[in-house]
């Protein structure tokens, strides 16, 4: 029996345990890339930009809710980061499990689009570790976000052993982190520099 969710294109990149949708490696021109906030799809001329989700998960909920209607926006851009939906710690596994689909999902789906897809990765603690990371191909460029991790010593080092196991599972060609500067990361780092939820910029 069918459930609501028509999957078949999607069959050959399901992967792992949890069958998450593979956002595939890709080729992208890190060099040029400028980003935009999902905020502004609608109203913003400039199309060149990359989209970013790092924002509280109501703001983009519709991308997953009525997702045709809003790839036909997303895609005239130049390409983006899988949707930020969030995962913490005092989240059902059941419910961080989902949320990991949908962003592997959204970005599977637009890049059958044709779009160019950074897939974004999040943790909380280390049961997470067993799903977060599926669905990304390995040396994969991927974004990450540091936003609020220096609020107690125990979100810094589960940040730490997180960021630890992305390098190990995933070994990305590049990581784009979003937020303010950590030292001593190891990897080929590249900062976008939070301003007001406005435009974004890389360091």
């Amino acid at each position: 029996m069918r459930g609501i969710f028509n999957l078949d294109k999607f069959y050959p990149f399901l992967y792992g345990k949890y069958d998450m949708p593979k956002i595939r490696k890709q080729k992208i021109d890190i060099e040029n890339l400028d980003f935009i906030s999902f905020n502004y799809a609608r109203t913003t001329k400039d199309k060149s930009k990359f989209l970013q989700f790092f924002l509280y998960d109501y703001q983009f909920e519709r991308v997953w809710n009525n997702m045709i209607i809003n790839g036909r926006v997303v895609s005239k851009f130049k390409g983006a980061f899988s949707p930020d939906f969030s995962l913490y710690t005092d989240y059902p596994i059941a419910l961080q499990i989902y949320n990991v689909y949908r962003n592997r999902y959204i970005g599977a789906y637009w890049q059958d689009l044709g779009m160019q897809v950074i897939p974004t990765i999040s943790w909380s603690d280390e049961r997470s570790f067993e799903f977060c990371f599926e669905g990304v191909e390995k040396g994969s460029i991927v974004a990450i976000s540091t936003v609020g991790i220096m609020a107690s010593d125990s979100t810094k080092d589960l940040f730490i052993k997180g960021y630890t196991e992305l390098l190990k599972r995933i070994e990305p060609e590049l990581i784009f982190i979003y937020g303010q500067t950590f030292e001593g990361l190891e990897g080929n780092i590249r900062y976008i520099k939070p301003h007001f939820s406005k435009l974004r910029e890389v360091k």
